[in-house]
């Protein structure tokens, strides 16, 4: 899906992660290809027994949010929610959306958010407490923040959007398509502007489901926690780093964002969403062909494969994932003639499930001048990719965002970047090759 009677653009960003409050750290984190690990608790029982079992993710519990809750609202609300409402106040502030405008209250803001888990440690408590003195027992408290909504609900009440409020649990691709659905609320008109974001929670036994299941890396052939990384398309990746936190963008009508004097940081020209029916309830499947199809359609109507200079992918370090996502790619551009633009890879540094990519996907489009792809030593021949090494790029000016899930689902979005008279030169990717 693509289009419609209005033109989106994206006016304001927020994040909450292991980089800290606000996107100054994850851009010197991607500028440096330096991720930013910590040790996970390791409760009694939940971890593998074993060496190599995985310790480390980006985590973002202890970054202080005191400038953007206060502490009367952060009691009533659990850790992903909190995040969730510390992005939304910082992206409406970047996007001149703050308390004093009111236009953040009118009902027609929509939300969209994002979580693969949703509040985790919420969801352990009641039922901890179910389990030990019965359902009588269980608190309401708790239980209205244990289901998947509550940070998307906790948004539009903070900030009064009154508009749809939906929650998107697509896994890896849910990021991507809460974007994608954002832009399509305000596109056909049934919304003038949209907060759209992703939040996840990584709590001790989260994390020890995904090492359970061989999702995270556990240090490659070394075993050791000091090498745990992603490896984005590396022959060696055994992995992705689990990461928690929130991101928040606010797209609206271009013709609204130009009216009050705001800049534009991206427009949304276009975007898909797709289904692999090949793929298994909890693995990514193989129908790379039939993805390409649904992505060339996307790209032929929207300027074709020679306007794309830049991808934005969503390769995390899965040995599945990534294949999947290398052929696909690889398919499109290869009926064109055409060789793959560079190829970005924001959760070598970031992370899966927090919403650090959206994050990236905008710092790309502004121009943000990426280091070599983290974790990346030797390329896969299976795959036939190479993904960014660091050298000097121009400025870009149409990307590609793609993110692909375990369980099939798929979403692509296009973005310009907004023109250079607008952006300035603070985040400037070097001399034009």
């Amino acid at each position: 899906m693509s289009g419609g009677p209005f033109t989106v653009v994206a006016t304001g960003v927020g994040l909450v992660s292991a980089f800290g409050c606000g996107t100054e750290g994850l851009e010197a984190a991607l500028a440096e290809g330096a991720t930013l690990l910590q040790e996970v608790e390791r409760p009694a029982g939940y971890h593998r027994d074993a060496p190599d079992s995985a310790r480390r993710a980006l985590l973002a519990g202890s970054v202080s949010l005191a400038e953007w809750l206060k502490p009367a609202e952060a009691r009533r609300m659990s850790p992903p929610s909190k995040f969730a409402v510390a992005a939304a106040r910082q992206a409406l502030a970047r996007a001149g959306l703050g308390p004093e405008s009111g236009l953040a209250q009118e009902p027609a803001t929509a939300v969209v958010i994002s979580t693969a888990f949703g509040p985790s440690s919420y969801t352990e408590r009641l039922l901890e407490q179910v389990f030990r003195e019965g359902p009588e027992a269980a608190s309401p408290f708790l239980f209205t923040e244990c289901v998947a909504n509550a940070p998307a609900a906790q948004i539009a009440i903070v900030t009064g959007a009154r508009g749809a409020n939906l929650t998107v649990v697509q896994r890896e691709a849910g990021p991507l398509a809460a974007f994608a659905r954002g832009a399509a609320e305000i596109a056909s008109g049934r919304a003038r502007r949209a907060l759209v974001g992703a939040v996840e929670e990584i709590t001790p036994l989260v994390h020890s489901l995904l090492d359970r299941f061989g999702a995270i890396s556990r240090g490659g052939a070394s075993g050791r926690a000091e090498d745990e990384a992603a490896r984005p398309f590396d022959r060696d990746r055994d992995g992705f780093l689990a990461s928690e936190g929130a991101a928040v963008i606010v797209l609206e009508r271009e013709e609204d964002a130009l009216a009050r004097g705001a800049r534009p940081l991206a427009k949304i020209t276009a975007w898909s969403n797709a289904f692999d029916p090949t793929a298994t309830a909890t693995e990514w499947g193989t129908g790379a062909e039939g993805l390409a199809r649904r992505l060339g359609k996307l790209l032929d109507r929207s300027g074709g494969v020679s306007s794309i200079d830049r991808i934005v992918s969503g390769a995390s370090g899965s040995r599945r994932g990534d294949a999947l996502e290398a052929r696909t790619l690889r398919q499109v551009w290869s009926r064109s003639g055409l060789p793959l633009p560079p190829l970005l890879a924001p959760k070598a540094v970031a992370g899966e499930y927090a919403g650090c990519f959206l994050a990236a996907m905008l710092l790309a489009a502004e121009g943000l001048a990426f280091g070599p792809t983290a974790g990346f030593r030797e390329a896969d021949p299976e795959l036939g990719v190479i993904p960014y090494d660091g050298r000097a790029l121009p400025r870009p000016r149409r990307l590609l965002a793609t993110s692909l899930a375990a369980g099939g689902a798929a979403c692509w979005v296009v973005l310009d970047a907004a023109p250079v008279a607008q952006q300035g030169e603070t985040k400037s990717e070097g001399p034009t090759e």
